[in-house]
């Protein structure tokens, strides 16, 4: 409840006193927060916005729309999806802003595209990708960021990833299955899943019949 409580809050206080921006009404989205700061996505770009001083400002002003945007665990850095060079790819920036570096070479086709969910507190991007599936499927991969290693997380069919501080990792098991049908409960709708690295996975939202996704650890 504490997240959901901090995203709304995160929603009133940007309309309310985002400098001279106060009296627009936004379209504010993927909010990720760090201390008091909290890294959004408007109007297609990145904003950033300081709960404490009250202050906000526009990081990117790239053509494309930029999105997930998720801050380090240091604080300094912002991993994010942008559409600069034709295809979603994977992109950070520093956290005061600057020119974004490139991370993924996928060229994959739409719908397929890498998507950031987060770091490990080793400082490693947690993104989904098709990249190593011939077939539709999602993987989740840690990347660093500074050398671009790609690193495979032993899991099959695997989609939205969040670890824990003692390193296990709760993910979806299938990726979303392309409608947003009320209720739905076939054969591709998403559970969560909890998996510690070392041992088999197991379900956690097996006693529920509809789609379980988004995992957000706190």
């Amino acid at each position: 409840m504490k997240i959901f409580r901090l995203i709304f809050t995160f929603v009133l206080a940007v309309i309310f006193n985002c400098n001279g921006y106060s009296q627009v009404k936004g379209y504010y989205r993927f909010p990720s927060l760090h201390n008091n700061l909290v890294v959004f996505t408007a109007e297609g770009d990145l904003w950033e916005y300081d709960m404490a001083s009250g202050s906000c400002f526009r990081i990117t002003t790239n053509q494309g729309v930029e999105s997930n945007a998720s801050i380090s665990p240091d604080g300094k850095t912002i991993a994010f999806n942008a559409e600069y060079e034709g295809p979603t790819e994977v992109y950070i920036i520093p956290i005061e802003g600057g020119i974004p570096k490139r991370i993924t070479w996928e060229g994959v086709k739409a719908g397929s595209a890498p998507k950031v969910y987060g770091w490990t507190k080793e400082g490693k991007l947690i993104i989904s990708t098709s990249y190593y599936s011939t077939l539709p499927g999602k993987q989740l991969v840690l990347v660093d960021p500074v050398v671009r290693e790609y690193k495979r997380i032993a899991l099959a069919q695997a989609d939205e990833g969040v670890f824990d501080e003692s390193g296990n990792i709760y993910f979806t098991r299938l990726a979303f299955q392309g409608s947003h049908t009320r209720r739905y409960k076939g054969g591709t709708a998403q559970n969560l899943w909890q998996f510690d690295g070392k041992n088999e996975a197991k379900p956690l939202t097996t006693d529920y019949t509809g789609t379980s996704k988004n995992p957000m650890f706190y």
